[in-house]
């Protein structure tokens, strides 16, 4: 059987569904759906993501061939249900072309409206419409859009403005006027000549007439589209494989620019910033789809309510507002009405909050587009917890309907309340996605990504913005534009980002080529400060101070509802008290990794260290580590105070002693004053602790082994922190962990001495605590020996960091030279010190947990390195059987999510291990 690349949809045949995303992109696959529901839609056809494939693979030719017959038969089928002709000069049919992937990718291509008009058919359209201004602004708007996304007309530099828009600018200008709505039919007509002259001008081609040689033009511009610059991005920033591909969706086209009875908008079923369980959107009259969120025209609102709220935050009257800017609701009632029925249908059927986009032809509705809407992380939890309370979604979905990596932006920071005693306000906006940010002003994206690099903060400052854009935006504290609504570029992706934006602060002139912005008549220039509140839309002169906030309780109900199904406990990476606080406010069920390196690099504290390290022998350096003990203790007491009841892993010194020594001459200098011997002796010491690679040097327990005292030191403040705890009533679970062991006979050497000094506590103390000994599984060798290390200790940690350095060759610190070309390159498909990597790291992870069990069948295992956080990780991990998994405190929250969408999935990975013969039979 043939393959099909083309499925239509309409009112009389439809041969997709929403199932059918894979194969139809998210657009075509809910336009087919919404036509099954009897909802008005254009009718239409979609070429499929495989068709996207092959192009790909073989090129424009064979693609086009291969698609030929089907889709000259799916406009056939459009002729018959508009009762119009492709290509007839008196009444011609005219089509939108837009992409539509599986993912929604906002922006990757740009739509193509009113394609199959020419010259000629621009004159049988003004006759058959009897309305000529429609049909050349409908015209105008074809050349540009088709000038820009097919043809590839773009600014020179990046200074420019778009040489189109430069154009209408111009021709206002000399008309005195100020809307393109206010440009007559002869004006229009003037910019299409004029369209066409800069495209042959700058292009050296003519723009095409024949209506088949636009229509295969824009097809191959979307599959194009599918591997341009702006597309890579997105999906790199969203985790979107390549191989997916795009579909392109081909539909009679609608028209909002026929008068005052025309318009288009686009709607969200709730509130996308917060997740209000109300419907809101923008449209624009007499307006074609772009218009609305491309910033040219401010946008109104479509109902009575959000045009009032929208009225206070722009600080328009009432009475301006009911004359410029009246809602949909007042202007087209039933319309509205219909609309209103339209939305709710959709998402009771989809149970989740829509994004549509719809055209008002004539007053007639018609829906264009319909797709789980975009958010913010807040609004995200609230409309999971409320569509669960709505009964509309159960427990499981409603957990599941929350991305673990969006719960962080429920951290995000807002601006401490005296700070904001003094703010100034320079301008307001819309409040376009929620959060506060203050930076440096940057007007260019790639400036903005080189700013961020060098640990600068910036705001992004743009009129608009565009998909060329993205990266800057993703690297950008907030993003401020001077155009555009609720519903622009900039919010769209800004509330996917999770980013501070405000839109459309229409106070805020931009000069991209002197890179300033005015504000009445006073200027700022590129790198002065300024703040944001996205959740206000107000814009703030110079720094203003930031806090954490504070978490909703939809927040907090969605955390309780996780627990429920989770089976993996989350612990967090803590050094100190305060972390471990914050660990517990977010719900850690303990620590699963103290680094006590961290405690040594304050004051008296690294002066003790340096003691340890300059001493001749043993002696001197027992010395010093008295003078460390009370200090440890101290740091152990406040954490097992804080961890009451909870378990708390601390790991005995790691990091090779030369990290604690200065390794410039005039540091060297002052430790030698301070230490009161000569620079020769410190210089000496220093050249003696040198490694050519420390990360596999003389560490971990090689210290231990090699200087048992500091182990017996380490233990001895653990343990005796822990009876001084437990003295005042407290339960305090201490578990001693073995850094960097390759053999079992360094974890138990150093095993042994931990039990010894413990017991040597004990005595003195007359007094025990219960704890726990274990090692970090970090080398390869390690988790190849696992029965062997598991006979002897009582827990394993996997330091997947380190266990991903040495498995992969690859220096965390220096692998950022080449790494991002292996992901550019799909050598690499993730990031490895982001997400693990599976098919190595994660292998030897499972043969460790197999290995490990088969001979201490309750042996308790964790992971401790940064991809405990990590959700994808954390399910791999759950399938593989750990006990826990520990992240940085900021991050437990992700890590708990993830864990229960895990345990709520829970589609067990079999994985087939060879059997490895044992490679030594005592360790």
């Amino acid at each position: 059987m043939q393959q099909k690349y083309v499925y239509v949809f309409s009112a009389s045949r439809t041969e997709g569904e929403a199932s059918m995303k894979n194969l139809l992109g998210g657009k075509g696959a809910n336009l087919a759906e919404m036509c099954r529901l009897g909802i008005v839609v254009p009718p239409g056809f979609t070429i499929t993501t495989e068709a996207c494939t092959e192009y790909t693979k073989k090129g424009k030719d064979y693609v086009l061939n291969l698609i030929k017959a089907e889709v000259e038969a799916g406009v056939a089928l459009l002729e018959k249900e508009m009762g119009k002709t492709f290509g007839n000069d008196d009444d011609p049919l005219l089509l939108s072309v837009r992409s539509g992937a599986r993912a929604s990718m906002p922006g990757m291509m740009d739509t193509i409206l009113n394609l199959g008009i020419n010259d000629r058919a621009v004159e049988g359209l003004a006759r058959k419409t009897g309305n000529e201004r429609f049909a050349w602004d409908s015209y105008r708007r074809f050349v540009q859009m088709y000038g820009d996304v097919v043809m590839g007309l773009k600014p020179v530099s990046k200074e420019d403005h778009d040489p189109f828009e430069v154009i209408i600018d111009m021709l206002k200008e000399e008309r005195r006027v100020t809307l393109d709505t206010d440009l007559d039919a002869n004006d229009l007509r003037e910019l299409v000549q004029r369209f066409k002259s800069l495209i042959r001008a700058r292009l050296g081609r003519d723009f095409p007439t024949d209506p088949w040689e636009q229509l295969w033009g824009a097809v191959v511009a979307v599959f194009e589209s599918w591997n341009n610059n702006r597309a890579r991005v997105y999906r790199e920033l969203n985790d979107i494989p390549e191989s997916w591909g795009t579909a392109v969706n081909v539909q009679a086209m609608v028209f909002g620019n026929l008068g005052d009875s025309s318009a288009t908008g686009v709607a969200f079923t709730r509130d996308a910033g917060t997740g209000e369980d109300l419907f809101n959107g923008e449209f624009l009259v007499n307006a074609q789809g772009e218009d609305v969120v491309a910033g040219i025209r401010t946008p109104q609102q479509i109902t009575l309510e959000g045009s009032r709220r929208w009225a206070q935050l722009a600080c328009v009257s009432e009475e301006e507002r009911r004359k410029n800017y009246p809602s949909l609701e007042e202007i087209m009632p039933e319309v509205y009405q219909q609309l209103v029925a339209a939305e709710t249908k959709l998402e009771n059927h989809y149970k989740d909050m829509q994004d549509v986009e719809f055209t008002i032809q004539e007053g007639k509705l018609w829906m264009l587009q319909t797709r789980n809407g975009k958010r913010t992380g807040a609004a995200m939890v609230r409309i999971a917890m409320e569509m669960l309370e709505q009964e509309m979604i159960d427990e499981k979905t409603a957990l599941l309907r929350v991305d673990p990596h969006r719960l962080d932006e429920l951290l995000h920071p807002i601006f401490d309340g005296e700070a904001m005693k003094n703010a100034q306000v320079l301008a307001r906006g819309l409040p376009a996605s929620p959060g506060a940010s203050t930076g440096q002003i940057v007007f260019f994206a790639e400036d903005a990504e080189e700013w961020a690099k060098h640990g600068q903060s910036v705001i992004l400052v743009r009129l608009e913005t565009s998909p060329e854009d993205l990266r800057g935006m993703s690297v950008a504290k907030g993003i401020l534009t001077a155009r555009g609504g609720m519903t622009s570029h900039a919010a769209v992706v800004a509330r996917g980002m999770g980013k501070c934006c405000v839109s459309g602060a229409g106070a805020i002139h931009v000069d991209y080529k002197n890179r300033t912005m005015t504000i009445d008549g006073q200027t700022w220039h590129e790198g002065d400060w300024i703040s944001l509140n996205g959740s206000t839309g107000e814009v703030y002169e110079g720094q203003i101070t930031t806090k954490n906030a504070e978490l909703s309780g939809d927040f907090g109900m969605l955390m309780a509802l996780a627990d429920k199904y989770r089976r993996m406990e989350v612990r967090a990476n803590a050094d100190t008290p305060e972390e471990a606080l914050i660990a517990r406010e977010f719900g850690a069920t303990g620590i699963g990794l103290c680094r006590t390196e961290h405690m040594f690099f304050e004051g008296d504290r690294i002066r003790a260290v340096r003691e340890m390290i300059l001493a001749d022998d043993e002696f001197g350096r027992r010395k010093a580590l008295a003078k460390l003990l009370p200090m440890q203790r101290s740091d152990f007491e406040a954490i097992f105070r804080e961890m009451h009841d909870l378990p708390v892993t601390i790991r005995l010194l790691d990091p090779p002693l030369h990290e604690f020594v200065p390794h410039d001459e005039a540091s060297q200098q002052v430790m030698a004053q301070e230490m009161r011997v000569s620079l020769g002796k410190i210089k000496m010491r220093v050249e003696e602790l040198e490694e050519f690679n420390p990360m596999m040097g003389h560490r971990g327990c090689r210290l231990g082994i090699t200087y048992p005292e500091i182990t017996e030191m380490q233990t001895r403040a653990i343990l005796e922190a822990a009876l001084n705890i437990q003295a005042k009533g407290i339960t305090v679970k201490p578990e001693i962990m073995v850094p960097l062991i390759g053999t079992v006979r360094e974890y138990n050497a150093q095993a042994a001495v931990i039990r010894r000094t413990a017991e040597m506590v004990f005595a003195e103390r007359k007094d025990r605590v219960h704890y726990l000994v274990g090692t970090m599984i970090e080398t390869p060798r390690a988790a190849l020996i696992a029965d062997s290390v598991g006979s002897q200790a009582e827990y394993f940690s996997f330091g997947t960091n380190d266990l991903t350095q040495l498995t992969l060759g690859f220096s965390r610190d220096d692998a950022g030279k080449f790494l991002p070309h292996y992901l550019k390159n799909g050598i690499y498909e993730k990031d490895p010190f982001q997400s693990i990597d599976q098919k190595g790291v994660g292998m030897l992870v499972q043969m460790a947990v197999q290995k490990g069990r088969s001979v201490r069948p309750d042996l308790e295992l964790g992971v401790c390195g940064e991809h405990g956080g990590d959700p994808a990780s954390v399910e791999f991990f759950h399938r593989s059987g750990l006990d826990y998994v520990s992240c940085s405190p900021f991050r437990v929250p992700i890590a708990r999510l993830a864990a229960t969408q895990a345990a709520i999935k829970d589609v067990p990975k079999k994985v087939e291990l060879k059997q490895q013969p044992e490679l030594e039979a005592v360790g």
